[in-house]
């Protein structure tokens, strides 16, 4: 395909908080059915499909403050109803991540406990990904990203998952998590971008990213670059993210995908085009 993957290091469950596995056989048999397509056997009836609602939604949320195991039979019984990936990910996951956040919000939830939460339903993404990634295109399309989060965070879970729909559509992607902003504007730099997108989770450094970007827009190799800001805080605070040569984003991943591919393709062709020619075939 050709496609370069900076994986993001998402935050480690605690195994000590971790309920003891009784079965080891038993936990291989969930780890092999996650990642495969439902399989229709003789003699197995299946639910009809239902809705991913509240009430479902809820129960992935509950699965996933109690057990990586739990919030394995929760996805994988929505798989066999029918859902497909993208559904699970934008109806259910994301969902679920925001019900978990409100839990958070009015101390129904310690933090301790929404942190290990939201990394089971990040791995449970980890786990999904080739299944996923293999329902795309499968071949690259020429386009470069570069996805960061804010320096220093440990909110990753939603900068992968856009990562895999942008993976899935053929565009090279580059998911980074700088530790500093020192960090950020090499990372920035780095390489030919035909976008990119800025993940923030926090008000804590805003002003010095956003001059940070200010700085480094008209010294980047891609004069017709694309900055995109968004993530928790496009939500939370939009007024805050809008920067001066930037568009603010705070629709889903599928939605993201088409709104940057479409402006991307818009831009003027300048010599952009003959450098992501050249890119692609070093990427082949």
């Amino acid at each position: 395909m050709g496609v370069a993957v900076t994986q993001f290091k998402f935050e480690k469950l605690n195994t000590s908080i971790e309920k003891h596995r009784t079965s080891g056989s038993q936990d291989t048999k969930l780890n092999l059915e996650f990642g495969s397509s439902p399989r229709l056997v003789g003699g197995t009836s299946f639910v009809k499909q239902a809705a991913l609602d509240q009430v479902q939604v809820k129960l992935l949320s509950q699965a996933a403050i109690h057990s990586m195991d739990e919030t394995r039979k929760i996805l994988m019984k929505w798989r066999r109803q029918g859902h497909c990936l993208a559904d699970i990910y934008l109806q259910g996951i994301t969902a679920a991540s925001r019900l978990i956040g409100e839990l958070w919000a009015t101390d129904e939830l310690d933090f301790a406990n929404i942190n290990i939460a939201f990394s089971r339903l990040h791995r449970a993404l980890h786990e999904f990904s080739t299944e996923f990634l293999a329902e795309g295109r499968g071949e690259s399309n020429g386009l470069s990203l570069l996805l960061m989060t804010e320096p220093g965070s440990h909110h990753g879970m939603g900068a992968f998952m856009l990562s895999e729909f942008f993976r899935q559509a053929g565009w090279r992607v580059m998911l980074l998590a700088p530790q500093d902003i020192t960090d950020f504007k090499r990372m920035f730099l780095s390489d030919w971008f035909d976008a990119v997108l800025l993940s923030i989770s926090t008000d804590r450094q805003i002003d010095s990213v956003s001059q940070t970007v200010s700085e480094l827009r008209d010294t980047t190799v891609n004069p017709d670059l694309k900055i995109y800001v968004g993530g928790p805080m496009a939500c939370i605070s939009p007024s805050l993210l809008n920067w001066a040569g930037t568009s603010l984003l705070d629709k889903d991943a599928a939605q993201t995908l088409e709104i940057v591919t479409q402006a991307v393709h818009a831009s003027t062709p300048s010599f952009s085009e003959e450098f992501r020619h050249i890119r692609s075939l070093q990427n082949c």
